[in-house]
């Protein structure tokens, strides 16, 4: 059976347009709106209402792995792979002379996403590769260098608002392919839930409304720990770094509020190689 297109990719880029369009935007996306179109841009106003720190929680997260990206570049890496790209624009707002951006995703939301870039205006649509591949059951790395990519040259892995809509299984192993797969100065970022969130039961009312709000958008939760060291160094990676949503708002925003939600939040970086501040 063939998978829809992700509306929860749609919702997410809702939520980086209402960001970028702040008078002090923690992240910029300029093609975010036209691409959220009126259905993700209604979807993100719905889901303000019901929890504001969410749009919060989408721009440190764009901000942070942007820059972990541009960190990659400066020390060398010539390739970036956008796993899960759903309406990701990296590619564009990233571009950098002989850098290669590949964008994996599952074949609806890919056609969606063409779609919505062929009716974006200035968006430079040979910004990056498009690689076709459903994470459960087809091996993505293999798609890849298919595609072009060098296995034996560092990349930046980005995989962002996926990881927790995929079953343990699927996770580890694509932690596992990155790690043992791919040079060892390559980077993989992503960001994951804490297991409590995922898992359900005696939440607070702003957390279960979490829940339900992807699940009735047709992707429930599926994976979550709030511990990822043991998966990350059984897949074969030697340096980790976690950091939580709210040193996230701190070192962009200068505040910390404990009543913000999103604290089962955070993004981590692992590679083979020693990792240096972003």
């Amino acid at each position: 059976m063939t998978r829809a297109a992700s509306q929860t990719a749609l919702l997410v880029a809702g939520f980086r347009a209402r960001a970028s369009a702040r008078d002090e935007p923690v992240c910029s996306d300029p093609w975010a709106a036209e691409l959220a179109g009126d259905e993700g841009l209604a979807l993100a106003e719905r889901y303000y209402s019901d929890n504001p720190h969410m749009e919060l929680w989408v721009a440190l997260r764009t901000r942070f792995l942007d820059d972990e990206v541009r960190a990659r570049l400066a020390r060398g890496a010539r390739q970036v792979v956008v796993l899960g790209a759903g309406l990701d624009t990296r590619a564009a707002r990233l571009a950098a002379d002989g850098v290669r951006f590949f964008e994996v995703d599952q074949p609806a939301s890919q056609a969606d996403r063409h779609a919505r870039l062929a009716r974006a205006a200035g968006y430079p649509q040979d910004a990056a590769v498009s690689v076709a591949c459903d994470f459960e059951h087809e091996d993505f790395l293999d798609r890849l260098v298919a595609a072009g990519f060098d296995a034996g040259e560092p990349a930046a892995f980005l995989w962002e608002g996926v990881v927790y809509y995929l079953p343990e299984v699927a996770v580890r192993a694509t932690c596992r392919r990155v790690a043992t797969g791919t040079a060892a100065a390559s980077v993989l970022s992503f960001d994951l839930l804490g297991r409590r969130i995922v898992d359900g039961g005696g939440l607070p009312e702003r957390d279960e409304s979490m829940r339900s709000m992807v699940s009735g958008l047709g992707e429930p939760l599926r994976f979550g720990t709030s511990d990822p060291l043991p998966l990350l160094a059984d897949a074969g990676f030697r340096y980790v770094r976690q950091v939580s949503f709210d040193a996230l708002a701190l070192s962009y925003t200068g505040t910390y509020v404990r009543e913000r939600a999103f604290r089962f939040q955070s993004v981590v970086s692992a590679s083979r190689s020693p990792l240096e501040p972003a």
